[in-house]
């Protein structure tokens, strides 16, 4: 453990305008705070803030950061107030203690909840200071290095994959790729230990076998480049564990068959140096096809700038080459801090999110969108993974996204309006659906019209978690819109039902008993069955349900969907699939919209017995000149060529639209099919059907 003097001497070395005695107090506060504290390894409880603060001053970050990891622990796992923090230390330390300390544990929560939680308070306290993270990554990184001390297997898993779903991808995606690396080292030895140990045992195996071959290639490179006058600092490795495990996993293949194990950099002076000796190595050795990536001319999304390519070596050995100046070497190494010497000027040193780090804005709009725990991990992890393919604006704005992104992720990620209102996209001048992967370098215009809003079925096509997120808010808004104008109707039949007018201020007392916060809640909480039309009924006028009035369930007339999507406020079954103009009955089931039948639909007794008690019949219509629906036909046709063709025809003509078409059965003489079709209304329907007979080669057609 470092002692006082050293870590105070650690962070003048670098920054002789250090507030010693800010670093003085906070080590004697926090050593005072933690007090006979043990850790599961043994060792005084202190010496956890203490190692934490010397990663941070490798990273060379400011005394108001370093007091941070000393004091990280003080409020959640002491004595220690806030009060006490700002009054010793300031408030900008409070500020960023408070946004590392962890929520304290909620035992009515899940696991999910904890997690989400946790995450929602950090992201935006990162959001406003990304000192925030970093000192958390430190925290999460000596965490991991002493996990094997942890008794529970359990627990060291758990920990070990919130550490490889979340603070290793952050890592990344600040650049920090040695924290990056060693804590998913650490994770893979824990989630995966046959794995890990096996890739180990093949790595000795390699070293034995190869000798110093690593630093024979590293010295063979160092050469070729100073024979072209390019001075160079040349050093090579391994991947480590996790990096080529993920690789065999990825392409299913075993060790033997992975082939660029070895990985070297080369740091020249400059990045005219960067793209000389890029073009020497491919003189000197043939590049594999596909595996050169020029992040210099296009950085990734957190700022690396590196040129990457992989060549043939002797031997038929495929070797990783990453070229890059000292400079670039320093950002990939540690990412966003080791910008921090060169941060002055006014807020001291503090960053906030801008362009460099525009991700963090991303991750706090899925905040204030996700509508879940688990919503919330799940887009925060699709975020901050790894793999990102470039693509661009027809103005040749560069947009980052990860691969197999297709435009609905592109137009979410140039403007959540724009991804609103796409229609379509042009990949490269070519008009293409919204469900097409995109590649990498294709430029993409989105097509949009002010007409459309996001679909349901966008859902199974968007791939980051802000388009996910900004789609599934749209669908909860129209779903909430939709709810309350259903519920206004059926409200609109249960008054109708009590045995006198109600007052004005009946809503209101109403709201009250009921205990929901405005007249939008009742009537999505109608709509929804949260509320039975007794209990409506008896918040409306006490005492109501109780009088001898008759039979007051009755409904006083049909409720009318006309307005309503179908898919949002109500459903249309799957088992018989009604049209305007077929009589409909709908089931209202708590907590769900209501499901909408035809009135001879063959499973409604099922469904009446498998719900009873939970289950309110409703009597719904259409609305006047309601329109649009899919109807449900089995057609039985002549085996013979055309007829399929001939289908198609009289359907066209009659102006309806195939939604679906599966072949069902085929013999020698028919083939039966089974169409999904989309009709104005049941009078549509019935002339398509009599069309169909008419035909000669039409054995049969029946709606199903």
């Amino acid at each position: 453990m470092l002692r006082q003097y050293e870590l105070v001497d650690r962070v003048l070395d670098y920054d002789p305008q250090a507030d010693e005695a800010l670093l003085n107090r906070a080590y004697v506060f926090s050593m005072k705070a933690h007090g006979s504290q043990k850790r599961a390894s043994g060792d005084p409880y202190f010496s956890h803030p203490i190692e934490v603060a010397g990663i941070l001053t490798d990273l060379r970050l400011d005394d108001e950061t370093i007091a941070t990891a000393i004091l990280h622990d003080t409020i959640e796992d002491t004595v220690a107030t806030p009060e006490e923090i700002v009054r010793l230390f300031g408030p900008s330390v409070a500020r960023l203690v408070d946004g590392v300390t962890k929520l304290s544990k909620i035992e009515a929560q899940t696991e999910n909840e904890r997690a989400a939680e946790n995450l929602r308070k950090f992201l935006l306290a990162m959001s406003d200071d990304i000192r925030v993270l970093l000192v958390k990554l430190a925290d999460r990184l000596h965490n991991m290095r002493t996990l094997h001390h942890i008794a529970k297997p359990e627990k060291r898993r758990r920990i070990a994959r919130e550490t490889m779903d979340i603070y290793a991808p952050l890592a990344e995606r600040v650049g920090m790729y040695e924290f990056m690396k060693e804590m998913q080292t650490l994770a893979f030895e824990q989630l995966e230990p046959e794995a890990y140990q096996s890739v180990n045992r093949r790595l000795e195996q390699l070293k034995e076998g190869g000798g110093d071959r690593i630093v024979k290639i590293a010295s063979g490179l160092k050469l070729v480049l100073g024979r072209a006058g390019i001075e160079a600092e040349v050093s090579g490795r391994e991947k480590h564990p996790f990096s080529i495990w993920k690789k065999m996993a990825e392409r299913h293949i075993s060790f033997e068959q992975l082939s660029d194990v070895m990985a070297f950099r080369a740091i020249v002076p400059t990045v005219e140096d960067c793209y000389r000796a890029l073009g020497v190595i491919h003189r000197r050795w043939p590049m594999v096809p596909g595996r050169f990536k020029d992040y210099v001319s296009t950085p990734k999304r957190n700022g690396y700038r590196s040129l990457h390519t992989t060549v043939i070596h002797a031997e038929n050995a495929r070797i990783e080459v990453q070229i890059r100046t000292p400079e670039m070497h320093a950002e990939a190494e540690y990412g966003l801090a080791a910008h921090w010497a060169y941060k002055t000027g006014e807020g001291g040193g503090k960053v906030r999110a801008d362009s460099n780090h525009s991700w963090i804005r991303d991750l706090v709009e899925i905040l204030d969108t996700a509508g879940s725990p688990e919503e919330l991990l799940e887009h925060t992890r699709m975020a901050m993974y790894a793999d990102r393919i470039f693509a661009f604006t027809p103005r040749g704005e560069l947009i980052q996204l990860p691969k197999g992104a297709t435009p609905i992720d592109f137009a979410y990620a140039v403007h959540t309006d724009l991804g609103d209102q796409a229609v379509g996209a042009k990949v490269n001048g070519r008009v293409v659906s919204l469900k097409t992967v995109i590649e990498n370098g294709d430029q993409v215009q989105i097509l949009r019209s002010k007409a459309q809003s996001p679909q349901a079925a966008w859902l199974n096509i968007a791939t980051t978690g802000k388009a996910l997120a900004a789609i599934r808010r749209h669908l909860r808004h129209a779903e909430r819109d939709e709810g309350v104008k259903l519920g206004r109707k059926i409200y609109d039949d249960i008054v109708q039902r009590l045995p006198a007018p109600i007052g004005a201020d009946a809503v209101p007392l109403a709201l009250k008993r009921l205990k929901l916060a405005d007249e939008a809640g009742l009537m999505h909480a109608i709509a929804r069955r949260s509320l039975s039309d007794a209990a409506v009924m008896e918040a409306l006028m006490p005492g109501s349900t109780g009088a001898d009035v008759g039979d007051m369930g009755r409904q006083a007339g049909a409720i009318s969907i006309k307005g309503l999507t179908p898919g949002v406020a109500f459903d249309l079954g799957d088992c018989c699939r009604p049209v305007p103009g077929d009589r409909i009955v709908g089931l209202r089931r708590p907590d769900a919209g209501i499901e909408v039948h035809r009135i001879d639909c063959g499973v409604l007794g099922e469904l009446a017995e498998r719900a009873e008690g939970e289950t309110d019949w409703v009597d719904v219509s259409w609305g006047d000149k309601a329109d649009g629906g899919v109807a449900r036909i089995q057609v039985e046709v002549k085996n013979e060529p055309g007829a399929l063709g001939m289908l198609a025809t009289i359907m066209g003509q009659h102006k309806a639209n195939i939604i679906n078409l599966r072949l069902d059965a085929r013999d020698a003489l028919y083939h039966t099919n089974t169409i999904d079709v989309e009709v104005h209304d049941l009078h549509q329907l019935m002339r398509l059907l009599a069309a169909l007979r008419a035909v000669e080669a039409v054995h049969a057609a029946d709606r199903v």
